[in-house]
């Protein structure tokens, strides 16, 4: 059994949930957290979760999506933490990528979804896209665990991570041919490890180009068993129960 611990089911994306679903399950993916961006997409969540019990939820304010949020959206998510299939606060961080990025808006954001996540205890996924050092100087300063999506950086980077109590979410990056991180995780154990699609972006080698979905997990676990000179069976046990162990589900 394998888990998707980052995607994106949600009716901008696919039209068609009932399918991906029954796709993903038939090559034995068989949980999903779902992760919201924005307000929209949080509620569309909450109601996802509720009609298959196979999927959980995080909900949060993205980085990209702070200058269209309001503290309105910081109060339904601490509300409807109380859900029992809302597993973290997410996807929230930093993301410096473009040009004329409000830095001090994200960072605002980043920390007053950190605050709540410390209150409540909460989990936390984290996106964080050429902010590596402000990423990591904001999450010292608050007692919160969670995931690093889409990590892709440096094995120093991995351990600083660790160190603070996160896994590692590894998608379709790990497969690519220009991409440099089979090396490092290569070096860091399985228990450290969780297993994402961040669909529909970041398709695995050899279906790039075609729009991503939960059944490519498969194609990733397959990859890191290769990586770990392990089986796929091992592989997917033990980043599944990773995540059992980490969100108590």
């Amino acid at each position: 059994m394998l888990t998707d611990s980052h995607c994106h089911l949600v009716k901008e994306y696919y039209d068609n949930i009932d399918e991906i679903i029954a796709r993903a399950q038939k090559c034995n993916v068989n949980t999903f957290f779902n992760i919201g961006t924005n307000k929209k997409e949080n509620e569309e969540i909450l109601s996802l979760i509720e009609k298959h019990p196979e999927m959980y939820g995080a909900i949060g304010i993205h980085p990209s999506q702070t200058n269209k949020a309001d503290l309105e959206d910081l109060k339904f998510i601490e509300d409807n933490l109380t859900n029992k299939k809302i597993i973290a606060i997410g996807e929230i961080g930093l993301d410096y990528h473009y040009p004329n990025t409000n830095k001090e808006k994200q960072i605002t954001w980043f920390k007053n979804q950190l605050k709540i996540a410390e209150k409540y205890n909460i989990p936390v996924i984290i996106h964080s896209r050429d902010a590596i050092e402000d990423t990591i100087n904001i999450l010292k300063d608050y007692k919160v665990k969670g995931i690093i999506h889409s990590f892709a950086e440096d094995l120093e980077t991995a351990q600083k991570y660790i160190n603070l109590g996160f896994l590692l979410g590894i998608n379709g990056v790990l497969t690519f041919q220009n991409s440099k991180l089979a090396e490092v995780i290569k070096e860091i154990p399985l228990e450290y490890i969780v297993l994402e699609t961040d669909c529909p972006y970041l398709t695995p080698h050899p279906f790039r180009g075609e729009k991503n979905e939960p059944k490519y997990i498969a194609e990733i676990a397959k990859f890191l068993s290769q990586i770990k000179n392990t089986d796929i069976t091992e592989v997917a046990e033990k980043t599944s129960q990773n995540l059992v162990n980490f969100f108590d589900i």
